[in-house]
């Protein structure tokens, strides 16, 4: 069987980040295609292990395959990182040395067709990342009110011709294709003077609603502080805005020795910082790995310890 060509991003600098060593436990919540977990794996040995979630089966599958030589070393578990405390108490991974998350889509989704998440391909409108998921992209375009429908392509895609697009959208329904939909996208936004197609940022705020994403990533980030050891990391790559403006004021907020507002003479909030910054600065993909991997170039990565 020939598997599908995957590069991970930025997989030196996450994987310095988060310090594998022979020994170490880790988790990677979001596994792939393996990428990551591969490299994190190779430090690990010979007594180290690997956790790896993703709530797409498909690509846990293929990572199965790929990790073949760490069988015994790597555990993988088809669930959503949301749940990452009783994934990690099940599985007996805690307290770990190590937890990183590459959010995002993954190639295997955007090049598979029937996923429905790409305007590339013409296929039925779905972007599930677990077929077990009942809400599609399908029933939020079809079904949802012109105002919700308006709130999430503003909310989750920053889409400033969200009021316009949601109700050209409604008075065309039914909308059964991804082609179809973002044939409507270019006849409100033009088909001009775009650095990226203009129909990316309704299908990223689809993608978003449909599985939940940003609620998600909230609620795992805040459960990595009780699982990660005292010297323990925090790895996470993020690709647009929203996800990074969760990574970063989670860090900084833990990070912090006080979280009164500004201008309070006196600490009241009694809060004791739980991380540290390793890097203040966001890391960005080299101009070199951004020519070998254009979808690299969105990427931001944050590293954190825990204290």
């Amino acid at each position: 069987m020939s598997l599908p060509t995957h590069i991970p991003v930025l997989l030196n600098e996450a994987t310095e980040g988060l310090q594998p060593r022979a020994g170490g436990c880790f988790v990677d919540c979001t596994v792939g295609l393996g990428g990551h977990a591969a490299a994190i794996l190779e430090k690990l040995s010979p007594s180290g292990k690997l956790l790896g979630i993703d709530a797409d089966l498909e690509a846990l599958e293929i990572a199965e395959m790929k990790l073949g030589d760490y069988h015994e070393a790597v555990t993988l578990v088809n669930d959503n990182f949301a749940n990452l405390e009783a994934i990690c108490t099940e599985y007996h991974f805690h307290p770990v040395d190590g937890i990183i998350f590459d959010l995002g889509v993954s190639s295997l989704q955007l090049d598979t067709a029937r996923r429905g998440f790409s305007f590339q391909h013409d296929a039925t409108l779905d972007m599930r990342f677990a077929p077990r998921q009942e809400l599609t992209a399908s029933d939020i375009v079809n079904a949802f009110p012109e105002e919700k429908l308006a709130h999430i392509l503003r909310e989750y895609g920053e889409e400033r011709q969200s009021q316009r697009l949601a109700r050209l959208i409604v008075q065309s329904r039914p909308i059964s294709t991804t082609t179809q939909l973002a044939r409507l996208v270019e006849q409100v936004l033009g088909s001009k003077h775009f650095r990226i197609h203009p129909a990316t940022r309704t299908f990223m705020a689809l993608r978003i609603a449909v599985n939940n994403e940003l609620q998600n990533l909230a609620a795992s980030l805040e459960q990595t502080i009780g699982l990660l050891h005292p010297g323990g990391r925090l790895v996470v790559i993020s690709y647009h805005s929203l996800e990074d403006r969760i990574v970063k004021r989670f860090m900084y907020r833990e990070a912090a020795s006080c979280l009164c507002p500004p201008g309070a003479l006196i600490c009241r909030c009694g809060h004791i910082p739980t991380l540290k910054l390793i890097s203040r600065k966001v890391i960005r993909p080299t101009s070199l790995e951004i020519k070998s991997n254009p979808r690299s170039r969105s990427a931001k990565l944050r590293i954190a310890e825990r204290l």
